[in-house]
């Protein structure tokens, strides 16, 4: 009797396995959030630090994400695998980062008010939107882009849920380096300044 390898199983139950994956992430994150995860306490120098690499990683993801959209429109596959690849493991990198910053209680506000205020929180709740519906979209392009060759990938919903994902994926991260530097660069400036201060002092 022949055995069924994980491969195999995933193959053939793309779904399953793009539900399993998104409940886990979805539980890591609100359990992060509801504090049910161990993480050490940070200091606000370490806040910045996680900022900067998160801003840094989501940067190249973003920059890897268009090359591979492009690469795939030109027709070049092996390259639009690695480009997608490469965006997806810094995805993982950024969620590593992110937890332990929030984990750690590394939330910060941002030092404006009025219209600036409101237009940053529109910009963040589209973002965090995006990031949370994005999962699922994601996650069925890349086991469906794992699980089968590019042959067979003309036969699944790879390119539409793909650009689907492409799409939401793309402008999360775009809104997410935008509220960064809103945060951290053009009206936290001060207090960044600040913070890195002491962090030079504590150093001597």
């Amino acid at each position: 009797m022949a055995t069924t390898t994980p491969k195999r199983r995933i193959k053939d139950n793309p779904r399953a396995a793009t539900a399993v994956l998104s409940v886990l992430g979805y539980v890591l994150v609100l359990g992060t959030f509801a504090g049910l995860f161990p993480y050490p306490e940070i200091e606000r120098a370490t806040v910045d630090l996680l900022s900067h690499a998160i801003a840094v990683v989501n940067t190249v993801a973003l920059a890897a994400l268009l090359l591979g959209w492009r690469w795939i429109r030109r027709g070049e596959v092996r390259k639009h695998r690695a480009a997608m690849l490469t965006a997806f493991a810094l995805i993982l990198a950024f969620l590593a980062l992110y937890l332990v910053k929030v984990g750690g209680g590394g939330e910060k506000a941002i030092a404006a008010s009025g219209a600036v205020y409101y237009a940053y929180l529109a910009m963040l709740a589209v973002h965090i939107v995006l990031s949370v519906v994005a999962v699922p979209v994601v996650l069925h392009a890349v086991v469906l882009g794992l699980s089968h060759t590019p042959a067979e990938l003309r036969d699944t919903v790879h390119a539409r849920v793909g650009r689907w994902a492409a799409g939401a994926w793309a402008l999360s991260l775009a809104l997410g380096i935008v509220t960064y530097l809103m945060l951290n660069h053009v009206y936290g400036v001060e207090e960044y300044m600040a913070a890195s201060a002491v962090l030079l002092v504590g150093r001597r």
